[in-house]
């Protein structure tokens, strides 16, 4: 029997297939296309820098003895190299870089802040016990009579105008040179260093030494600066002269306490505030950082100085930010309907001149507009003839952020909302049409919402970033107009600025309470976020 391609007229010779009729060779599983110059070009330039970045990063860990974060440093690092080094895990190539930025920039952070709300980290209370000590004790250094003086000179290892300070000063008894810091003070070798003859240091290996106008401009840093010393703490006298003098406050480790030798008076440390007590109830204002539990969180909704104007702050925050969303909702949905209709013409010019407000950077328009409302050269006094006070009364400066707010979000909903109606099939308005519905019936039962299922996620992810919208406030108003008996909590506050005032305002920087209140706000938006997508994955179904 013969085959078909073997029959009458059949032009192929035998054994041999016919051109184009092979089938392509498949690539195997073991295969893999081969790394082009380029390709490894930019595969050792990645993993060079990972590597210099790793090495960057592995002094430090070692200085400070944190063997835990230098294991996990060199364990990431041993497992980036053999990802991209082998051909296998292609599609971890793709996943890790994402998971890293996600851990570094998202994770770790949002931790941090949990790990900082439950402690009294703040102004004051930022290194641990032994730190707070030396600093009490350097701080209360007087001169007495009797104390060494020494020949003085100011250096810095970096620029002469803002590097780190240091001390150079020569004992008049035997001629040693030491240098000293903020962490202590120690001998150089006489070949390090160049003396005057007066015994002053001119010259010493790795410093600059500032001349007379250098220190003179940083003549606070100077007398700021205190050298710890066994006998107390040196401290400068001028910008030529050092002393040595005694420290009036001590730690006592009997008592765990510093005791004051001119007054006699006594601070005990109290471990749950993390500072030195005395029995009156006074504290010294240096403290370390302590674990404080629920203490911030607490302090939010028992303390009557805050949480009366935190509740009523939240009340106004919800209210700007639904306004805010919803204002520029309608007013971009309404402008959005208007150049959709197919009788308008021009309409790509409209959208131009409609978008100019989102080109705009945003913290320029707001101070604009805060220039704008200026009661007496404000462009909206003077081009209506009013005489409004618009930062002035609590109602108007609302109204006033509230449509500046209008002024630069609308654009936005007006770009989706354009969007979302020409995805929209113009034969279901027209369907609706046909049944006799009006113009207003067809938009509310076919047209809202559908546009709904579209922009809702916009919408929630809009709320959310009024909710925290620090710009629009802090630029305008900065919270204003205040009240007299609180003039830390303003009428136009969110809980955002609020917050910063709270915790760096005029009492020094909270952070431990500055984080609380953060993951109040958090837990907010997050159960908004939450609520409101699950009616939208609802309405999506009804709307399928």
């Amino acid at each position: 029997m013969s085959t078909p391609s073997s029959g009458p007229g059949s032009t192929r010779a035998p054994g041999r297939e016919p051109v184009g009729s092979r089938p392509a060779k498949s690539r195997t599983a073991g295969e893999h296309t081969p790394i082009t110059l380029t390709g490894l070009g930019a595969k050792v330039i990645l993993l060079g820098l990972v590597a210099g970045i790793a090495i960057w990063a592995a002094f430090p860990l070692v200085e400070a003895e944190q063997w835990v974060g230098l294991a996990l440093l060199v364990a990431t690092t041993a497992g980036l190299f053999y990802l991209y080094l082998t051909r296998r895990h292609v599609p971890a190539k793709y996943l890790v870089p994402g998971t890293l930025f996600l851990i570094a920039f998202q994770i770790v952070p949002v931790l941090y802040t949990a790990s900082t709300a439950f402690t009294n980290f703040g102004d004051g209370h930022r290194g641990d016990k032994q730190g707070t000590i030396v600093a009490i004790q350097t701080a209360s250094v007087e001169q007495v009579p009797g104390s060494t003086e020494y020949a003085l000179s100011v250096a810095t290892e970096g620029d002469p105008a803002t590097g780190p300070l240091v001390f150079l000063v020569t004992d008049p008894a035997d001629g040693a040179v030491s240098i000293g810091d903020a962490t202590g003070l120690r001998r150089l070798d006489a070949d390090e260093v160049t003396v005057a003859p007066g015994g002053k240091v001119t010259a010493a290996d790795g410093y600059t030494v500032l001349n007379f106008g250098q220190a003179s401009a940083r003549s606070q840093e100077i007398t700021d600066l205190v050298v710890p010393t066994a006998g107390g703490a040196l401290r400068s006298s001028g910008l030529s002269r050092a002393y040595e003098g005694k420290a009036v406050r001590a730690y006592d480790a009997a008592c765990d306490c510093v005791r004051d030798s001119e007054t006699g008076r006594t601070w005990t440390a109290d471990e749950s505030t993390g500072s030195f007590v005395a029995d009156d109830g006074e504290r010294l204002a240096q403290g370390w950082k302590v674990g404080v539990g629920l203490r911030n969180f607490t302090r939010v909704l028992t303390d009557p100085n805050i949480s009366g104007p935190f509740l009523g702050t939240l009340v106004w925050n919800f209210a700007f930010a639904v306004g805010s969303t919803g204002g520029t909702f309608m007013l971009g949905t309404f402008v959005a309907l208007a150049l959709h209709s197919p009788r308008m013409r021009g309409t790509n010019l409209y959208r131009v001149l409609l978008i100019l407000p989102y080109a705009m950077p945003s913290f320029a328009m707001l101070l604009v507009w805060r220039d704008m409302f200026n009661t007496d050269f404000g462009l909206i006094n003077n081009l209506f003839g009013l005489g409004v006070n618009w930062f002035g009364e609590q109602w108007s400066a609302r109204a006033a952020v509230l449509l500046v707010q209008l002024w630069l979000g609308y654009p936005y909903m007006f770009l989706v909302a354009t969007g979302a109606l020409q995805a929209i099939p113009r034969e279901l308005t027209e369907a609706t049409s046909v049944d006799g519905a009006s113009p207003w019936q067809s938009f509310r039962a076919v047209t809202l919402p559908l546009l709904l299922v579209a922009l809702s996620p916009l919408l929630i992810s809009s709320f959310a970033y009024n909710f925290n919208n620090f710009n629009a406030i802090y630029l305008t108003t900065e919270g204003g107009p205040f009240p007299a008996d609180n003039p830390s909590n303003g009428a136009t506050d969110l809980l955002i600025t609020y917050t910063y005032r709270l915790a760096f305002g005029g009492q020094g920087a909270e952070f431990g309470f500055a984080a609380a209140i953060s993951l109040f706000i958090f837990a907010i938006v997050a159960v908004v976020s939450a609520v409101s997508f699950r009616r939208t994955r609802k309405q999506e179904e009804v709307y399928a």
